[in-house]
């Protein structure tokens, strides 16, 4: 019996050690995104306890009921008693976790009080960014060159994940998001920053986000939108209010002076 007990241990710690950076996901740099985090680990060790509950006393049952022994079966037809326990059991268990992740979700479309709005649409293959409150919109293309793409040339460590036009946003400000789409269904995936809201043609989606920590924050187009899904990559840029406010000016300067 305890080495069973040892096994069963063991398995668990080593089922958690998958929990590691690298391999799980990310913890993020938004509020949202760390509440997506805990969520997710509170379920993951949920699942561990249940699994080494379940297979301890099934290789346990095993070991010491075997026919070697001369454990004979036991016929029976039915136990109340047992029925209602294991009915009761995993109800309760998803109540537990269902009540967290419904707050969860109602944090995730709370777009109120947001101090900047971007319009997000998908093409194929690309992304268009629109600063409703700052007259500024530009689409952001795939950067990595097509000799890269062809093995012709040394591949740069953001290879598929380089755009020409960054989405440029304030650290510390709440920014929403309306996503949809132009042609067919994209997805708007960065996951550092806890968002993965679908770009659906003639539909405007609202999500949102606030990123804690200057820096760049990669993701993809998360939904197979045709031959050159993998081509669209999504590239954030978080600077400080004082830099965002700069490249507002530069970037509305720039765009009087092509309309001069």
């Amino acid at each position: 019996m305890r080495r069973i007990f040892l096994f069963v241990l063991t398995s668990f710690f080593a089922i958690a050690a998958l929990a590691t950076p690298g391999i799980n996901m990310p913890v993020g740099v938004t509020p949202v995104s760390q509440e997506i985090y805990r969520l997710h680990m509170a379920a993951f060790y949920v699942c561990c306890v249940i699994g080494a509950g379940v297979f301890g006393v099934l290789i346990y049952s095993l070991i010491a009921f075997r026919k070697s022994k001369g454990a004979k079966a036991v016929h029976f037809h039915e136990h109340l008693g047992l029925e209602i326990v294991w009915t009761t059991i995993p109800f309760l268990i998803l109540v537990a976790l269902a009540i967290p992740a419904t707050i969860v979700l109602s944090h995730i479309h709370n777009t109120d009080q947001s101090g900047l709005t971007v319009k997000i649409t998908g093409y194929q293959w690309r992304w268009k960014y629109e600063y409703l409150d700052q007259n500024i919109s530009f689409f952001s293309d795939l950067s990595t060159t097509q000799d890269q793409i062809n093995n012709k040339a040394a591949k740069s460590p953001w290879f598929l994940l380089e755009v020409d036009h960054p989405l440029v946003v304030p650290v510390h400000t709440k920014v929403r998001l309306l996503v949809t789409a132009d042609d067919v269904i994209h997805a708007w995936w960065v996951p550092e920053l806890g968002v993965k809201q679908d770009a659906i043609p003639g539909f405007v989606n609202e999500n949102w986000m606030m990123i804690e920590k200057t820096g760049t924050y990669r993701g993809q187009c998360g939904e197979l939108c045709g031959l050159n899904h993998a081509f669209m990559p999504i590239v954030v840029e978080a600077v400080s209010p004082s830099d965002f406010a700069k490249w507002v000016t530069a970037h509305q300067a720039r765009v009087k002076g092509d309309h001069s």
